[in-house]
């Protein structure tokens, strides 16, 4: 017998709708409809499980992860290299900035001169953490998170190739130490949160 492994299946999950938005917050929880969208989430997947959840260490994910923790009584791992794209505050950590500095990223291409380091290590970490992964998992994360991973997957250097719903469920196979599409997640409306 060969020493090929089956391929590891990975549920990115995006965060269930937060209660405060990119510039109003810099880590809202979940708002009540978010916390009904995780438990649906959770209850559509559970048959796929009990799986092992990472999740980022933000709130609304780590929220959403509560949601696979009880359906499966299982306990999450947090990893910090599947957060949240980091992005400037202004003095004292306003966040009046993140929202046209968000805007310009994505409309950016990886490897635009505007993306800077600091970005292309936290899409290198994200991207080794996923890799890591050795067996089938769900992992709470974010829209430009799960878009970066789709866009490694597919060859898309975008740093937005598509729009994530709040709980959707984009799913990846990780296949000799590379990422491979399987299904994008539903689409959201055009408000991002």
């Amino acid at each position: 017998m060969s020493g090929d492994r089956r391929p590891v299946r990975l549920y990115l999950v995006r965060h269930g709708r937060a209660a405060a938005g990119w510039t109003e917050d810099a880590d809202p929880d979940l708002d009540d409809l978010g916390r009904s969208q995780a438990a649906a989430t959770a209850s559509g997947l559970a048959g796929r499980g009990p799986l092992p959840v990472v999740s980022s260490p933000l709130r609304r994910a780590r929220s959403t992860a509560a949601a696979f923790e009880q359906i499966w009584n299982v306990a999450a791992t947090v990893e910090p290299r599947v957060g949240e794209i980091p992005s400037p505050t202004g003095p004292e950590g306003s966040l009046d900035q993140r929202g046209p500095w968000l805007r310009r990223v994505m409309l950016a291409r990886w490897g635009d001169p505007h993306i800077g380091p600091e970005l292309e290590d936290w899409r290198r970490g994200l991207i080794d953490a996923l890799v890591a992964l050795g067996e089938d998992t769900v992992v709470t994360t974010h829209f430009v998170a799960i878009n970066t991973a789709v866009g490694k997957a597919s060859g898309d250097g975008r740093v937005t190739s598509f729009r994530p719903d709040n709980c959707s469920c984009t799913v990846l196979e990780v296949v000799g130490g590379s990422l491979r599409l399987i299904t994008l997640g539903e689409e959201a409306p055009s408000e991002v949160r």
